[in-house]
């Protein structure tokens, strides 16, 4: 009796060419050495959310849709009276996706959400933090398909945060190049 497992198809990518392109490039002596996806970080933050709690309760749910997996408040760590805003009040929601739900997300996100932004040229190519990990804004929520228009409240955007091995920002660049994310076509100019 067999059981059946099921592989997201940018896992196997990940494994039968982003693998192979990488240790040539690099010129790694072992596969261990490769960079890789360990996680994929959303957050949003709520305007509004001290007046009108019903807010979080949509970004909760909305995140929920878009992700596949349970999104979470996040709290305020202080007091601060000039925005009302008091200890341990929900101001935004959050969710780390891992695994199978993170090659799901990435892969429909570069396949059919990113596609969907007017006038897109790709993405930005500067937003790596020095250690391998890039993170990206979107100003809409609507881009997802699983999210319906008709339903929306409110436009909002999220962080997007792609967290990987890698220890330089070129490895980090080609490793998501290599996974699918349309980066921007930087044209160098010569002197």
């Amino acid at each position: 009796m067999s059981t059946l497992t099921y592989k997201p198809r940018l896992q196997a990518h990940y494994k039968d060419v982003v693998v192979p392109a990488l240790m040539k490039k690099f010129n790694y002596t072992s596969i261990m050495q490769c960079p890789r996806l360990v996680k994929i970080c959303l957050n949003q933050g709520v305007k509004g959310s001290v007046s009108d709690k019903k807010l979080i309760d949509d970004a909760i749910k909305e995140m929920t849709m878009i992700s596949g997996q349970k999104a979470v408040a996040t709290l305020s760590k202080k007091d601060i009276s000039n925005f009302k805003l008091r200890k341990a009040m929900p101001i935004g929601c959050r969710v780390t996706l891992r695994g199978v739900n993170m090659y799901e997300f990435l892969d429909r996100m570069v396949a059919i959400s990113l596609p969907r932004v007017r006038d897109f040229k790709g993405i930005n190519d500067k937003s790596f933090d020095g250690r391998g990990n890039y993170t990206m804004g979107i100003n809409e929520q609507i881009i997802f398909p699983e999210i319906d228009i008709d339903k929306v409240n409110r436009i909002s955007g999220m962080d997007i945060t792609f967290v990987t091995t890698a220890r330089t920002n070129e490895e980090a660049y080609e490793l998501l190049k290599e996974m699918g994310m349309p980066f921007k076509n930087v044209k160098k100019e010569t002197n």
